[in-house]
């Protein structure tokens, strides 16, 4: 009897590199590139100013640049993005981020309040008790006055819209010097800090209003030497040609419709009884 055949096996042998000699590393190499140059953009970008930073997110967030644009100047940002009551309450959270980003916010969080009226967003620099963003009885802004004004200019710099600025005492007569009265010191608070923000960053024609109030607009009637009625103002205003376009005039007047204590654009004093800052 034959013996049963045994099956035949056959061992094929791949040619060429095998393993880890195939082409798969160059996509991991690949990936690996890829990884390292997103580490170094995003290094670079933490070192760049914020305005670089803004710009890049900008482009991100939309391509085709037909909405906010922010640069280094007012060009390629005021033509496109025009506040008006639909869209103000965006750069009250811009502006608060930036707030926050302070390094001595938790200080002076209680002193800034912000709100959207319709006149536009107004921003109220509240003095403490002690004096916060001015000197004690002197219209010299102290250093927390500079570095927020400063900081406000910057940002309200890349917008188109007009800003108006406010000078504000309580009812306490003022000390100091004679024929310089509350009046004089509300105008000329608000004139410095006018003065202060186009020097680092408003348009030279942005501000179109500085007035000064003295007591007349307290903050808190029923407690009138409360030293939160010792503030600056500054309102960011809609645009008039949206409002014209829309049938509404100009902006609306301040608290009750009353007149301002100044003319436009450079504050002059009225007359009133000596109030203290």
């Amino acid at each position: 009897m034959e013996k049963a055949a045994r099956p035949i096996i056959i061992v094929k042998k791949k040619g060429g590199h095998g393993g880890h000699h195939g082409g798969a590393w160059k996509v991991a190499y690949a990936d690996f590139v890829t990884a390292m140059m997103a580490v170094f953009i995003v290094l670079w970008l933490l070192n760049t100013s914020k305005q670089v930073q803004e710009a890049v997110g900008g482009y991100f967030k939309d391509p085709s640049g037909t909405s906010k644009k922010v640069g280094s100047n007012l060009s390629g940002s005021g033509e496109n993005f025009s506040l008006t009551k639909d869209n103000m309450s965006k750069l009250k959270e811009e502006l608060q981020k930036s707030v926050r980003r302070m390094s001595d916010f938790d200080r002076l969080k209680n002193q800034i309040e912000m709100t959207v009226t319709g006149e536009g967003l107004r921003i109220e620099l509240l003095e403490a008790e002690s004096g916060t963003f001015f000197d004690s009885g002197s219209p010299k802004p102290s250093p927390e006055g500079e570095k927020l004004l400063s900081m406000l200019a910057q940002e309200l710099g890349n917008l188109p819209n007009k800003v108006s600025i406010e000078g504000h005492t309580d009812s306490k007569p003022y000390s100091g010097a004679r024929n310089y009265s509350n009046w004089e010191l509300s105008s000329d608070r608000a004139n410095a800090a006018r003065r202060l923000m186009q020097q680092r960053g408003l348009g030279p024609n942005q501000v179109s209003q500085v007035r000064g109030f003295a007591d007349q607009r307290l903050r808190k009637p029923d407690h009138p030497l409360d030293s939160s009625n010792r503030r600056i103002t500054i309102i960011v205003q809609y645009i008039v040609k949206e409002q014209e376009e829309n049938g509404e005039g100009h902006p609306a007047t301040d608290e009750g419709g009353s007149s301002p204590a100044t003319h436009p654009g450079e504050g002059h004093p009225g007359e009133g009884k000596p109030e203290n800052h």
